[in-house]
């Protein structure tokens, strides 16, 4: 497995390059990690304040782990939080975020780089956030003695750690100085594998981040005078499959408002947006139009085409739509529309998530196999006004019973004096 291991961490960046050219992911994910090193080497001697290193996989991990870095910035604001992403999706949007001194790539995990990487930021607390488990990285920081934690962890029995042959992946998780888990299950599988001395459930910090958005939301004047008042479903992080089925519903409700927020937002997948839905206009235009005092008439549906707001205008909607549910990925954020209570709706595949499965079991939320059967739930709620407000009431309340996760974690850094208060 070792030896796959290092053939993937020598082929991805191989590939990323060769395909860079015409996809502008690879190009943006090869791009990003030429000069990290000088970066880096520019950042460590600009100060010698101590150093919290957080790594996040991609976008979404960088939103769970924010509350963790706000609460580690108000209790030791003598160090600096460095904040590192495998996937462009993530760093692009947040390179600039203010809770971090600094932001940049992670570098493919090697013994070389993560020996250099570790050497330069000489980090005094490593937190991983959900999942993203590199080899060296993590044989570095246990080397040097490094605090490691793996917050809002979650794991499945199908996973490669829980097989007979994932020995290479379990000493991965053995580098963790502490495994702070989103539920019993995760809980349960880490302690089938001896682990159980170094882990506990603690819940997932993404419920304080929804609350923190749903509170902190401000009014946004152009979607309010998108939606007029008028029944609005917003669908947030749509692929083509969801956009598919959606389009029929689109077509039938000609009085319904649609937010749509598709997964990517690069020219081809807008374009294709706007042909799926009727009377359609992207956000930036309708924007422009409204702050010229010339707003679009006639606008059936607005395709959001930046990144960073969607979170905030689940607020908008009576009902929300998780894009990725008929796809093999699966769906996406379902937390982000439950809080503001509104119901949500997806497609077939959601098994994995456990939030997800759980709105349903409430009656929060509601998931269809096919067109037929979304239009089906979309018209049940629609016409059912108690029903609606009462799923969605279900849902808020849902998210306020698991908050909490981040004093949990907070709480077990200074018990375990982690960090130094000066």
């Amino acid at each position: 497995m070792k030896l796959l291991y290092q053939l993937f961490t020598v082929l991805y960046p191989f590939i990323a390059k060769l395909i860079a050219p015409v996809n502008a992911k690879a190009a943006a994910w090869t791009k990003g990690r030429l000069h990290v090193f000088n970066e880096l080497s520019s950042f460590a001697a600009s100060s010698d304040r101590p150093v919290i290193w957080m790594h996040c996989s991609s976008l979404g991990e960088f939103e769970q782990g924010l509350p963790v870095a706000e609460q580690l910035k108000i209790k030791y604001p003598h160090y600096r939080l460095l904040v590192s992403f495998f996937s462009p999706s993530g760093y692009l949007v947040r390179k600039n975020h203010p809770i971090a001194d600094f932001v940049c790539y992670l570098p493919m995990d090697n013994a070389a780089n993560s020996a250099k990487f570790l050497d330069l930021i000489r980090p005094q607390l490593a937190v991983f956030i959900k999942y993203e488990f590199w080899y060296y990285y993590l044989q570095g920081l246990k080397y040097r003695g490094i605090p490691t934690l793996l917050i809002s962890g979650i794991f499945r029995d199908n996973q490669v750690f829980f097989k007979w042959y994932g020995d290479f992946y379990r000493k991965m998780l053995a580098c963790f100085s502490y495994l702070l888990v989103q539920d019993d299950h995760s809980n349960a599988l880490l302690t089938s594998i001896g682990l159980g001395d170094k882990t506990e459930t603690s819940g997932d910090t993404r419920f304080d981040r929804v609350l923190t958005i749903a509170h902190q939301a401000a009014a946004n004047k152009v979607v309010e005078h998108f939606c007029s008042n008028q029944p609005t479903i917003v669908a947030g992080s749509t692929w083509s499959e969801d956009d598919k089925a959606l389009h029929h519903l689109a077509i039938a409700h000609h009085k319904l408002k649609f937010i749509i927020a598709p997964h990517d937002i690069e020219e081809g997948r807008l374009k294709e947006c706007l042909t799926y839905y009727p009377k359609a206009a992207l956000y930036s235009d309708y924007k422009k139009s409204f702050e010229e005092h010339k707003p679009l008439t006639d606008i059936q549906t607005l395709i959001i085409n930046n990144m960073g707001m969607l979170s905030s205008l689940y607020k908008y909607g009576e009902m929300a739509f998780i894009g990725g549910g008929f796809t093999e990925d699966g769906i996406h954020n379902t937390l982000e529309a439950a809080v503001y209570g509104i119901p949500v709706v997806f497609g077939p595949v959601y098994e994995k998530y456990i939030e997800a499965v759980d709105l349903i079991n409430i009656g929060a939320a509601y998931t269809a196999s096919d067109v037929v059967e979304l239009e089906k739930i979309f018209n049940q709620l629609l016409n059912n006004n108690t029903a609606r407000e009462r799923s969605g009431q279900i849902a808020q309340q849902y998210i306020y019973n698991k908050a909490g996760a981040t004093q949990k974690i907070m709480h077990y850094i200074q018990e375990n004096r982690l960090l130094t208060s000066e």
